[in-house]
């Protein structure tokens, strides 16, 4: 008998108490094992549509939904007994007519109607979007026969509310239409194949093969979303590329999974080829090797053709292989030398920051080695203007760092990805045939010319994915100045699979409907959509700490009391200093949490407590974003160090990026609070 379990049944799970979770998965183990077992108690649903709907009892009010027939076993849905039995009444699983896939559709007649989302506002009716379409093509999306005539129906405002009850690929279809992206048609399933075997059945019903696949199941429901690959991105993934390529899109968009299998199929493609999959940071790296094991964990010799690296570590590696291990002057290093350059040249009253920074920026990622080449260079993205008497006195300090650091034998690690490059270009070889990179709005000038060195200006070689409203690292520069030209390859994504409707809505508040880069690609922000509804954000200002500790607490003892557990929650802070604040609030809710760094993931039984720089990482059911205040974000230590007031456009710009990228880590909860003076970014996320 095949035994299978249906997204459905996850779902519901994950929204019961952690024992009544306990009681149900105990039942499943049961019924997997045995079905036919004298213990397992059925019943036959007698008011389904669907005859071979039954219940099975896990305790004296909980009711496990199964479809039953002489061969399979598929688990549908638990919940109490009545919302049980309701859900039931209301569904049938069905072939597609069209496309041949299993679906689990509600039926029609049971639901009185569409109810429009409470955030649209009353306007003068809106034109039906898909009233031109024929039966035949919008079955051809994936949409129930039952509900063809809602869908001609249907308006910008009520298509949400439609798409709650449509099957998923049906309502991915449709929301592509409505934000102007045709999607391919769902291919037919060829002649004698099971509906459950159809590329669509396979994203909502699973085969469990053993107890083991089932209790990871159960256990994990959300890694299903870590990796799911929506049918409509599978043609960026899949195409050829003439030169380098950018998909981008908000935060939820896709963009981290659209990396993972374009690396995945280039691999797979190119059998003798190595794949490089890198991002900037070494928790990101870390983040996207456990989402590649997920993807690829039953094909072992694949994966060991899959290299997944930061940029600076895969730099260090290489490097070692050509020149031997790389000695790198720390940050507090060049601190100390910048310094101490600085009390030899007089005459200047430059800040320790502004000397850092335009170290940071300027000299050292351009790798400047001369008067002429500082005097000369454009200093993109640094708004302070600089004379030719600053800059020869600025110079002066320069020279002396550069001077020490090779006495000393030390290096940066913009001279070591420079050094490399040049190697890289002169013999003409390269260790990847493909590099695939993952939150490309953040690598730096001497990574992305590395880049472009290891590639070799080879077709399909170069394949980034980012998004310009989550830059916090880097200032911006021209990539086609670099030789990375993605005009004419540059894809945005609409569909948010990750965050809610009111989430995503509240979060997009904080930046431009539009961002540009430095060569002009603009990422269109609005039309963005999300696939599911929610409820809204909560934005609370707290009189103090302490009422904002107690508030937070309790607000996490009712999200768990609803069934989501420890470690789907998030607690995130500005800093270091704020994380006291946030370890109090989690203590008031009695559940243990985790501080997570750079080397701590994410931890079974614990709510994960870090800084908002780590959350990038990071996805959750439920979100706290705490200590919203005044001061706190945006910085005001960022704000002090600026010498220009033109300088602080780009210090506001990345604190609300920061703030944004924070909330957007949030699937179906969202808290936000401040326990002093508020944040001015507060006002801007309730506009």
């Amino acid at each position: 008998m095949n035994f299978r379990i249906a997204d459905t049944f996850t779902d519901s799970l994950a929204r019961l108490t952690g024992e009544e979770q306990k009681a149900v998965k105990t039942t499943a183990f049961d019924l997997q094992l045995n079905p036919a077992s004298p213990g397992m108690s059925f019943h036959k649903l007698d008011n389904a549509r669907d005859k071979n709907f039954w219940s099975v009892r896990v305790s004296s009010d909980l009711r496990m939904i199964v479809h039953k027939t002489y061969d399979s076993l598929l688990l549908c849905y638990v919940d109490h007994h009545d919302k049980a039995y309701q859900w039931a009444e209301r569904r049938k699983l069905e072939t597609h007519p069209s496309t041949g896939a299993a679906q689990l559709v509600e039926v029609r007649e049971s639901v009185q109607e569409i109810i429009i989302p409470v955030y649209v506002g009353a306007a003068e009716p809106k034109p039906p979007l898909f009233a031109h379409m024929s039966d035949d093509n919008l079955l051809s999306y994936g949409v129930p026969a039952d509900w063809l005539a809602d869908v001609r129906r249907a308006d910008e405002d009520s298509l949400l509310g439609l798409a709650d009850h449509l099957p998923a690929e049906a309502a991915e279809a449709l929301l592509d239409l409505a934000t102007g992206v045709t999607p391919q048609p769902v291919q037919p399933a060829a002649a004698g194949d099971s509906p459950f075997d159809h590329p669509d059945a396979r994203r909502r019903f699973r085969v469990m093969s053993d107890v083991e696949e089932l209790e990871r199941a159960l256990d994990y429901p959300w890694e299903k979303w870590t990796i799911f690959l929506h049918p409509a991105q599978r043609q960026l993934v899949e195409r050829d590329y003439g030169g380098p390529v950018r998909v981008s899109g908000s935060a939820g968009t896709g963009k981290t999974i659209v990396a993972l299998h374009r690396a995945v199929f280039l691999g797979r493609a190119n059998p003798a080829s190595r794949v490089l999959l890198t991002t900037f940071s070494e928790p990101l790296a870390n983040a996207l090797r456990t989402k590649l094991f997920r993807l690829i964990g039953n094909e072992p010799r694949l994966g060991e053709r899959l290299d997944v690296h930061s940029m600076d570590a895969i730099g260090q590696r290489i490097y070692g292989l050509h020149f031997g291990r790389a000695k790198i002057a720390g940050r507090n290093v060049l601190r100390n030398l910048l310094a101490e350059a600085s009390v030899r040249v007089e005459g200047h009253k430059f800040s320790p920051h502004f000397l850092q920074t335009e170290w940071e920026l300027i000299v050292d990622a351009w790798q400047l080695e001369t008067w002429e080449a500082y005097r000369d260079v454009p200093r993109l993205g640094r708004k302070t203007r600089l004379s030719e008497q600053q800059r020869q006195l600025l110079w002066a300090i320069f020279d002396q760092v550069r001077s020490r650091l090779q006495s000393d034998g030390l290096m940066t690690t913009a001279a070591m990805f420079g050094k490399l490059t040049a190697r890289l270009i002169e013999i003409a070889r390269s260790p990847f045939d493909f590099c695939v990179v993952d939150e490309a709005q953040d690598i730096n000038v001497p990574q992305l010319r590395f880049l472009a060195a290891l590639a070799g200006g080879r077709p399909n070689s170069l394949f980034f994915a980012g998004d310009l409203g989550q830059r916090i690292f880097q200032q911006p520069f021209s990539w086609k100045g670099l030789g990375v030209d993605i005009r004419g390859r540059s894809r945005t994504l609409k569909i948010n699979y990750r965050t809610s409707h009111q989430i995503r809505r509240q979060a997009d508040r904080l930046l431009a409907p539009e961002l540009s880069d430095v060569d002009g690609i603009t990422e269109e922000r609005r039309g963005t959509i999300s696939v599911f509804n929610g409820p809204g954000p909560i934005i609370r200002e707290l009189v103090s700490r302490d009422e904002e500790a107690r508030f937070v607490g309790q607000w996490l003892q009712e999200r768990m009391a609803e069934g989501i557990k420890p470690h789907e929650v998030g607690v995130f802070v500005r800093s270091d200093a704020e994380l006291d604040r946030a370890g109090s609030a989690v203590a008031h809710s009695a559940f243990p949490c985790k501080i997570i760094d750079d080397t701590i993931e994410t931890t079974m039984g614990f709510i994960s407590v870090c800084t908002m720089h780590l959350a990038k990482r990071l996805e959750f059911r439920a979100v706290v974003v705490m200590a919203c205040d005044d001061e706190i974000i945006p910085l005001q230590a960022r704000i002090e160090a600026v010498t220009d007031n033109a300088d602080l456009e780009d210090v506001y710009n990345t604190e609300r990026h920061l703030l944004y990228v924070a909330c957007t880590r949030a699937r179906d909860h969202l808290l936000v609070t401040s326990g002093d003076l508020p944040s001015e970014f507060l006002d801007d996320l309730q506009m």
